[in-house]
């Protein structure tokens, strides 16, 4: 529809995909890719970033992406490459990343809360803070995940909860995430909580309150440091 259009006359949104399919078309056998979602609107980009993944899925040279977006690099990318202030700090395919990060960084992009300490059986001595209980039987420096979904806040200390681990913590900040709300917390554990708007109703939090965290064993993943 914009075959005849002169490139001044096209939104970022359209000069970006242009570029692309300008890039694409010539079948490179290096294709550098520097943010190449970055103008798109929300809908666009989804349905861009599903055609981009089947050409580069198909391409059968080299494609290097740099990008900000954690979401861009885990759908786009075969192997990943994490670098933190000008050095690299993990790197490995999408789903070992996603699933062993190793810096703090790394953890908010893939949505985990990550600590580190020493392992003894399935206990995880942390370096700041209590022990965490896991299911893995480690021994020496490790670290220790888990999703902020998978934490259950109470406001008074629960009595018949089956999960293992249990702290007494403060409500920092509350702030919406996608259909959830996330609930920063600060105490014996520093971590972050989704709930739902009903349940942070029901809870009366805001800044400032007192909670309990609760997190079953099942529900961390505990890995060699």
């Amino acid at each position: 529809g914009h075959a005849g259009a002169k490139p001044r006359r096209l939104s970022g949104g359209q000069a970006q995909r242009v570029a692309l399919a300008r890039a694409l078309v010539t079948r490179p056998r290096l294709l550098l890719l520097d943010e190449p979602l970055a103008a798109l609107d929300a809908r666009t980009r989804l349905e861009v970033r599903a055609q981009l993944r089947r050409h580069l899925a198909a391409f059968e040279a080299v494609a290097v992406l740099v990008t900000h977006d954690p979401l861009d690099a885990m759908v786009l990318a075969d192997r990943l490459v994490v670098v933190e202030r000008g050095r690299i700090v993990q790197e490995g395919t999408p789903s070992d990343i996603a699933r062993h990060p190793r810096t703090e960084y790394i953890a908010q992009l893939v949505g985990l809360n990550l600590y580190r300490g020493r392992a003894d059986g399935h206990t995880v001595r942390l370096d700041a803070g209590p022990a965490v209980s896991t299911t893995e039987d480690l021994s020496g420096p490790a670290f220790v995940a888990f999703p902020p979904g998978a934490v259950t806040l109470y406001r008074d200390r629960p009595t018949g909860s089956s999960a293992r681990n249990l702290w007494r913590c403060e409500v920092a900040g509350l702030e919406t995430h996608g259909d959830q709300i996330r609930a920063e917390l600060t105490g014996e554990l520093a971590l972050a909580a989704d709930l739902t708007t009903v349940a942070a109703a029901e809870l009366d939090l805001h800044p400032g309150a007192t909670v309990w965290a609760a997190v079953k064993a099942a529900q961390t993943h505990a890995y060699p440091a």
